[in-house]
């Protein structure tokens, strides 16, 4: 069930076809990671616009693991190997029922693989933590279950998924398995956790006491229009406005606190919702200006989810745990689905540093 999906591009079929291939890691170029082609000198053929973006640690050549960014170029040689057997593989115009059982034994190894991986050489100073909901043959019944996404941003800005998992529900206890993982496999602690105000998640960030937290200021903006009478929504949202998108920190605070002495007045439900998040809703104003935009709310990880979504929904549901997990993990290690860099990430280097410095 995770093939037929996985194979509806090029670039796809090219990754999916040289991974079919039973020779010795030593002799496959290709599976040392899978970067995005870039620079002028590119390989003719059907397949020689494809490209594919590193968003993983992968394998590589003597079992350890290695990190490619997205600007990454490979040889030319390289390069030209790649095309020309992607293009043999596209000829026959169809895979044999045994490489595609290579195929997927081969996919969910390096599943396995990536999701016990050690962690304590990735720095992710930003970690934005959000689930979504698959239909997933589990117990012998189709329910539908939430894969919790860990999607971190590395130093030069470049987002990468750094855990997925099913569960039984969003509760804390699921949330707190999670980061429990990423602390047992010795992930430094992150400068800062973006989320929603899911009530299990924040009970489960209690373990990162020490890290600043940012409430997603959409989630929140929803939560109050919910409160508010339908007549008084514009109002509202314009006053609510003035606190996200002020000029600065200090100003971002002194419209907090006419926001809740307004709304006390006009409908105290509100400000209590206000007050729910607290002083979380502005704790991106303490990064650099460029950032904000990526920082006060959890759209980067929503995106992912979206297009994790749109590759699912023609799914009916899974058959197994492993069949999901797989499939949403080798649409990011094809490059089927691109993550990008942060918004403002030439302005997080130096600040990133200094706050590492100042936690250790």
């Amino acid at each position: 069930m995770i093939v037929p999906s996985l194979l509806k591009t090029p670039s796809a079929w090219a990754s999916i076809a040289c991974a079919a291939d039973s020779r010795p890691d030593t002799e496959r170029p290709y599976h040392l990671s899978l970067a995005r082609e870039a620079g002028s000198r590119r390989p003719t053929g059907p397949l020689a616009s494809s490209r594919a973006t590193s968003c993983l640690a992968m394998p590589g050549e003597h079992g350890g693991w290695t990190k490619r960014s997205s600007g990454s170029t490979w040889p030319g040689r390289i390069r030209v190997a790649f095309a020309r057997r992607c293009n043999r593989c596209w000829a026959r115009r169809h895979l044999s029922k045994s490489a595609i059982s290579r195929v997927v034994a081969w996919l969910k190894e390096h599943f396995q693989r990536w999701q016990e991986r050690d962690l304590s050489e990735e720095r992710y100073p930003i970690l934005y933590l959000d689930g979504l909901h698959l239909k997933v043959r589990l117990a012998r019944r189709v329910v539908s279950g939430p894969v919790l996404a860990v999607l971190g941003v590395a130093p030069d800005g470049q987002k990468q998924l750094v855990a997925l998992r099913l569960a039984v529900s969003e509760a804390s206890a699921c949330w707190a398995s999670v980061i429990a993982s990423l602390q047992r496999r010795n992930l430094s602690d992150p400068l800062l956790l973006v989320a929603d105000g899911h009530a299990g998640l924040r009970k489960a960030l209690e373990n990162w006491s020490s890290v600043k937290l940012q409430r997603c200021t959409v989630h929140k903006l929803e939560n109050l229009l919910d409160h508010c009478p339908v007549h008084a929504r514009p109002e509202m949202k314009r006053d609510y406005h003035a606190i996200v998108r002020a000029k600065d920190g200090i100003s971002a605070r002194e419209a907090y606190d006419a926001f809740l002495s307004k709304w006390r007045m006009l409908y105290p439900s509100v400000a209590a919702s206000l007050e729910e998040a607290g002083l979380d809703l502005l704790t991106f104003y303490e990064f650099p200006k460029a950032m904000w935009k990526g920082l006060r709310s959890t759209n980067s990880i929503e995106s992912l989810n979206r297009e994790f979504r749109r590759r699912t929904k023609t799914q009916g549901a899974f058959s197994t745990e492993a069949a999901a997990l797989t499939m949403l993990y080798g649409l990011v290690a094809f490059g089927q689905i691109e993550l990008r860099r942060i918004t403002g990430c030439k302005t997080m280097k130096g600040l990133l540093q200094e706050g590492w410095t100042t936690a250790a």
